[in-house]
Parts: C-alpha cells; structure tokens; sequence
C-alpha cells in the first residue's frame, strides 16, 4: 500500500505491505464553519468580560502578545479581525517567544503575513535572557515569577492564542502566553524543571504541576487587564471554533473543543510509529521531540517509533542535546538530569524515559552524528526507516502512522 508522507516542503511516498498496516492517524475532521464569523461570534458574546471596544476604552498603553513562528495560529487574521478597535490605540506586539529565539525575517512573515511592514514599528520580540523583566513574587513551588517589562507596564494587555494538547503543560494557550512567553528564562527555567514529574503531560490539567504553577503565576497579574482570544484549529490549521474574554474562561472553553479535534481514538498499540512533524512544528529538533512523547502512547514496550521532521532550523536550543550526548545510555541520561537540571533537560528526560522501553529512529535533515547524539537512529527515508523495522522485529509487525503527532493524541481503545 502506497502512503504520503509529508516531510519538510513535499512528501514522501512509502510502499508498506497491506499486512503490515496499522492504522492511519490525522486530528479528527470536524464540520467546518467560516473562519472569520467564528472569530466575529467570540469577540461579540465575550466570557467573563466586557466586548474588546469597552475593554480598550480610556487605554494609554496597550500591549498584543502573539505566539512565535513554532506554532500555527492565525495571527494575521485575528489582528485584522480587531484591526478596527486597535488601531485608535498607541500599542505594541509582544512576541511571546519564551526561550527561544528571536523570529527571522521569514517567520516575522509567517506571523503575520501581510501586515508585516505596516506592523514592523510596532513589533517586540520577548528575550528571556537579556530583556528587562519585572519581579512579582515567587510560587509556592518555588518559581520565582518575572515578566516582560513592557507587558507588566501596559494598562491593557490583549492575548491572542491556539489551544491544543501540549506534552507536558496539558495544552498550549492561555496562561503559556506569560509563562513561559513573556517570562525570564530563570522563570521558565524554574517552571519547567517540574515536567519532571510523571504528572506534567498531555491532557492532564488537574495535578499537573507545570499547568499549576502558571496558574499560580498569573494570580499576580490583575485580570481586568487581559483580554484573551483563543482559537483551536482543525487539521488544515483552519480556526474550527473561537473564544474571547477572560483568559481563563476562553482557555478553558477551548479545551474540549481541542479535544474533539486532536484526541484520536485507535484500536491497538502497534510495534512501529512513524510519528510525522508537520510544518510549523518542524522547525527544529526541540519542537519535533514532541512528537515523539505523543508517539509513545501507540507504540507496544520494545517496539520502534520513527521520527520523521525535516528540523529546517537544526537543533534548536541545545542543552537538552549536549545532555543526551553525554550519556551513553537512556538511563545514564535520567541519572545526570536527577542530579541537575538545566533549562532543556526536561525534554532530554522524557526521550531518554522513551529509549528505556522502545528503539527511535529518525528521518530527518539532521547530520546523522547529530542525531546519533540524541539517541536517535538516523535513517535517509521514511522507507528505509520502515524497512528496517520490519526487518528487525518481524513480519508480523504493524506499522501505525500518526501524520500530525506533535498535537494529536492517540488514545487506545481498552479491550
């Protein structure tokens, strides 16, 4: 059976055997209503707060955070849905970058597309290592909390994000705009050592402490201040359903519905993955392991899950890397990570969780010593990847493909 595979700008065909079929992954489809009246609908019947007219009324200083080039929101679109009410206003755009790096000329396109030049004055990049953050306090778990000066200053702040499931923080959206997105990288460092516990991940709120410590965070901001709107996408990247007002109750509005769309219910477990990273997840190695804790959740104890991201910009930031490489074994890595932590390292403890119970190879655009330092098996294609899974665990093997696996969730059906 012939599939396409996409990886980097195209795709690749794969020839698997029919016996050797899994199944076949993608978010759910959903009915599909116009992008730009859902939008209109969720500004003019806001949660918990007034219209964004009233919200804005008498501001001196606004300021839109916006996420970075590493997710799909539609950014431009949602600016020029409130272009209207903005425009009377002096404001910024914060883009709520957390650690990583500033966008490149490409990305600041990708953001927000044809408003980029009319924008450009008005656009902030947050540096979490050398921007001037503001002191709040410190979490009861000990994150002491330092936000983005000019954010902290404004006397209006407008939120623009996408909610799906994220690995460790249970979904992206919402609270994630400030921690990480506009915090000091002491802050995310802090916050992200407890993905850690066995409680930080997908689909997972109550409990989880990375989720309960950003919620903790946001009790020092005044919520009168913030107006959110929140989008969750279908498998096109196409809004399927939006939400406004205050950002706990937009977020929390949001949540089901980006279950509807990235919980995927499966038959069974396979002994092989191919878990594809999807543009603009693939930017880099940091984003795309993702797909692989994702992965995790349809692959049978000793099997193969294959990593297929073209990583377009490399690594990514690279503690996490410099970690793996420096052990010889998945269990080796998790002891140096007990001993200290370092902002990345969370990231490295879930792969090497992974590489105790299942082999990972990787089709990627990645020097294979680079990948070989993440204990990843580099293969050139996704067929020699298969191949040589089925050759090394049998015939009888099944090959699952999951075609968005950074934000899709299998859940296996019990018996």
């Amino acid at each position: 059976m012939k599939i396409q595979v996409p990886f980097g700008e195209g795709v690749e065909t794969v020839d698997v055997p029919e016996d050797s079929i899994g199944e076949i992954v993608f978010p759910n489809e959903l009915q599909m209503k116009d992008e730009e009246t859902l939008l209109l609908d969720a500004l003019s019947n806001p949660l918990g707060s007034r219209g964004l007219s009233e919200f804005l009324k008498g501001a001196k200083d606004v300021v839109v955070i916006v996420n970075d080039a590493t997710r799909p929101t539609p950014t431009a679109m949602i600016l020029n849905q409130i272009n209207s009410q903005l425009k009377e206003y002096d404001f910024k755009v914060v883009i709520a970058t957390g650690m990583h790096r500033a966008p490149t000329e490409d990305e600041y396109r990708f953001i927000f597309g044809e408003r980029h030049e009319d924008l450009r004055p008005h656009v902030h990049p947050h540096d979490s290592k050398n921007g001037e953050t503001v002191r709040l306090g410190t979490t009861k778990r000990g994150t002491e909390v330092r936000l983005n000066k000019m954010v902290m200053e404004a006397d209006k702040i407008i939120v623009i994000g996408s909610v799906e499931p994220h690995y460790f923080a249970g979904y992206t959206g919402g609270r994630k705009a400030f921690l990480p997105g506009v915090s000091a990288y002491g802050t995310i460092e802090q916050n992200h050592k407890l993905a850690l516990s066995i409680e930080a991940q997908a689909l997972r709120l109550e409990g989880n402490p990375v989720h309960e410590d950003m919620k903790e965070a946001m009790t020092y901001l005044e919520e009168e201040k913030i107006f959110s709107i929140m989008v969750v996408l279908d498998r096109n990247h196409k809004i399927c359903s939006a939400y406004a007002g205050n950002i706990d109750a937009a977020f929390d509005a949001a949540v089901p519905k980006a279950d509807e769309v990235f919980v995927v219910e499966m038959k069974s477990k396979a002994e092989i993955v191919v878990a594809v990273t999807s543009f603009p997840h693939d930017i880099d190695l940091y984003q795309s392991q993702k797909a692989l804790d994702n992965a995790k959740y349809a692959v049978k104890d000793g099997g193969i899950i294959i990593l297929v991201s073209a990583c377009r910009t490399g690594i990514g930031p690279d503690n996490f890397l410099n970690l793996l490489a420096s052990a010889e074994t998945p269990e080796a890595a998790l002891e140096k990570i007990a001993q200290k932590y370092k902002l990345g390292y969370h990231k490295a403890a879930k792969m090497a969780e992974i590489g105790l119970k299942m082999k990972m190879f990787a089709v990627t655009r990645l020097e294979p010593s680079v990948a070989r330092k993440a204990h990843l098996m580099p293969m050139a294609t996704v067929q020699e990847a298969i191949d040589a899974g089925l050759a090394e665990l049998g015939a009888n093997a099944k090959v699952t493909f999951i075609m968005d696996a950074v934000i899709t969730v299998p859940k296996v059906r019990p018996r």
